[in-house]
């Protein structure tokens, strides 16, 4: 399976996935990776849903893009919220904060934002198509095109995984892409905005994300 689906450019890969699935959903969080795959699926009107995890706390320039992504193709997305409750809850015991001052705080918090609505999302889906990419980090690179996901009980797609960054950025701009202007200040890989800075010369990707802990850089969505 993952042999064929690398022989495929990206549009074939999508629409090979869409043929043969009658439940595909596609999780963006309007990074540039997850901009290209919207544009293809939007483009070519593949029966794909588009979802987005909102956390509360992005950035502005992110909430931005989502308006501007709306507007350029016409198209609707779904958003999915964090629980009540369980945010404030979080914020009652522990602060706003409390993710700072150790890596099992800033898990829970991701937890509540993240993971707990991706299951929301991901509830009925049999594939789950990602924006991952092997070369964003050494946990990345060990992950497969095609793989089954067992704590979500779903087949995952990374249809592209095995693109370059440098390729991406023209596909982009080739197809005048909208992007997240944070990029051009060196923020490559965007999550939350307290949890994300821009990197510097000679770091990997997602080294600006929870910069001040030693970890693999995963918030538990895409964990091998």
């Amino acid at each position: 399976m993952n042999g064929k689906l690398l022989e495929f450019s990206l549009t074939d890969r999508l629409k090979w996935v869409a043929e043969n699935y009658e439940n595909v959903v596609f999780s963006s969080s309007f990074g540039q990776e997850d901009q290209v795959i919207a544009h293809e699926i939007w483009t070519h009107k593949l029966p794909i849903e588009i979802f987005t995890l909102d956390t509360g706390r992005l950035f502005q320039e992110t909430y931005e893009l989502m308006d501007k992504t709306k507007s350029r193709y016409k198209m609707e997305f779904k958003t999915y919220f964090p629980e009540t409750e369980m945010v404030q809850n979080l914020v009652k015991e522990k602060g706003f904060n409390s993710f700072y001052e150790s890596v099992e705080n800033r898990k829970e918090c991701c937890h509540i934002r993240k993971i707990i609505p991706l299951k929301k999302a991901l509830k009925g889906a049999e594939v789950w198509i990602t924006g991952l990419r092997a070369e964003q980090s050494d946990n990345r690179s060990n992950m497969n095109i095609w793989e089954w996901d067992e704590p979500n009980n779903v087949f995952k797609f990374n249809p592209l995984l095995d693109w370059t960054y440098d390729q991406m950025v023209v596909f982009i701009q080739e197809n005048k892409i909208p992007d997240n202007i944070l990029h051009r200040k060196n923020f490559i890989s965007i999550g939350c905005a307290p949890c994300t800075r821009a990197i510097m010369e000679g770091e990997e990707p997602r080294a600006g994300r929870w910069s001040w802990e030693a970890s693999k850089k995963e918030c538990g969505l895409h964990s091998s």
